[in-house]
């Protein structure tokens, strides 16, 4: 089986090195790809949003499965793309048709959803540019901290906690009128907040069954501590402490089950990965927000502790035969740390060498975000999250002591992680 993994990112890396593992794949192709991924496949040159050009390479590779791994080509309907054209439309792309990946697309679609069929989630008000004065005046009201949300994607940008009403009716005016968020800002979420600790949980649906993933949880803030702004991520852990059996059965019946239900009912086609988002507040489960693919860093952890041929589960979805598998988990820890360039999540530069990529470490695995090989073949940073280091434990201590003693021999200009990923759970 010939294979197309669309996406360039550290969770692509981590996709590709799964994929490649796989009896079933002769072949795997990754577009754009990275540095990391040259290992696995052949990089293609493609943009991820252009589907002609991403078409004519499926027919030219004669690919049998596409895989996508980001957001925006799900958002802006890839699937469809693919249904449509009489071409293309007998292979299988994993990942949500254009209407399902509004779950993510539009938090205001996605929290009328979750209101709908009665998935626990936060109290919230949408607003768009003609009720900016009946929008502020909520906000001015509405207790502290809130929660401003864009609609639309927004890079990961687009959440912000507000502890005063001053700050919060700032940005509620920078996202309405002022273009904030450009398109993604026209439509705004008012939210309550919170309190609680988060995790991120993954779902893997043939639209009819599903099958639970590995948990996971991450760590957006660019400071220790979790100080600073956010980030894509800086880092990532799994399983999850607190995710005992007690509270992933109420994850199971009171989100997971209502969401796959929710979307048959509403006639939505939805075969892919679902990424929910909770936080446990006084020890129930409620849902932040959904995305309709695998989240970056947390790839890095599940898919490493994941025993299963990854293709085949991918070959069950696209024939709905899910119920069938049985997800097998490795039982060691895994701790993932994020290596990032000087200056992220601000300004940042370029083209810097990347050192002690070539040494074997023991449980342990590097992979590439933003890398990319120099006409010389030197492997050079091409973005804010260079790389990241994974390592497999019998304990959090131990795969987190693992992960920092390979990033003490891995090095590049201006290199900066965070050391205390999984510090609340030590």
């Amino acid at each position: 089986m010939k294979i197309l993994l669309l996406g360039g990112g550290g969770r692509e890396h981590a996709l590709a090195w799964k994929i490649a593992q796989s009896r079933s794949c002769s072949a795997l192709f990754i577009a754009p790809g990275n540095a990391g991924t040259a290992a696995f496949g052949e990089n293609l040159p493609l943009d991820l949003i252009d589907f002609p050009a991403i078409g004519k390479a499926c027919l030219e590779h004669a690919i049998d499965l596409v895989l996508v791994g980001p957001e925006e080509p799900l958002v802006k309907g890839i699937v469809d793309y693919f249904l449509a054209d009489k071409t293309l439309s007998h292979i299988p792309v994993i990942g949500p048709s254009a209407s399902a990946a509004r779950l993510e697309g539009s938090k205001a679609f996605s929290k009328q959803f979750m209101i709908r069929h009665g998935i626990p989630t936060a109290a919230y008000q949408e607003f768009d540019t003609d009720q900016f004065n009946e929008g502020s005046e909520y906000v001015k009201n509405h207790s502290l901290p809130v929660v401003i949300k864009a609609d639309g994607l927004a890079a990961g940008k687009g959440v912000i906690i507000c502890n005063s009403h001053l700050e919060a009716m700032a940005e509620f005016e920078l996202m309405l009128q002022q273009d904030k968020f450009g398109e993604a800002g026209r439509r705004i979420v008012v939210e309550e907040f919170l309190e609680g600790i988060e995790l991120s949980v993954f779902v893997l649906t043939d639209g009819d069954h599903y099958v639970l993933l590995p948990e996971a949880k991450d760590y957006k803030k660019i400071g220790e501590g979790d100080k600073g702004p956010n980030t894509g991520g800086m880092g990532a852990v799994s399983p999850v402490p607190f995710a005992d059996s007690a509270f992933m059965q109420k994850v199971k019946e009171r989100i997971i089950e209502p969401t796959i239900q929710g979307l048959k009912s509403d006639g939505i086609e939805y075969r892919g990965f679902i990424f929910i988002g909770l936080i446990k507040v006084n020890e129930e489960p409620m849902v932040i927000e959904y995305n309709c693919r695998l989240g970056d860093p947390e790839t890095e952890v599940v898919i490493p502790r994941l025993k299963n041929d990854l293709v085949e589960l991918l070959q069950a979805v696209a024939q709905r035969t899910l119920h069938e598998k049985i997800i097998e988990i490795d039982p060691r820890v895994t701790a993932t740390m994020v290596a990032v360039s000087r200056g992220y999540p601000g300004s940042y530069e370029k083209g810097y060498p990347i050192y002690g990529l070539k040494t074997q470490y023991a449980d342990s695995l590097i992979f590439h975000s933003g890398t990319h090989a120099n006409p010389e073949g030197q492997v050079v940073t091409s973005g804010g999250r260079v790389l990241c280091v994974t390592s497999y434990a019998g304990s959090l201590q131990d795969a987190i002591r693992k992960s920092l003693d390979v990033l003490t021999h891995v090095d590049f200009d201006g290199i900066y992680f965070r050391r205390d990923i999984g510090y609340e759970f030590l």
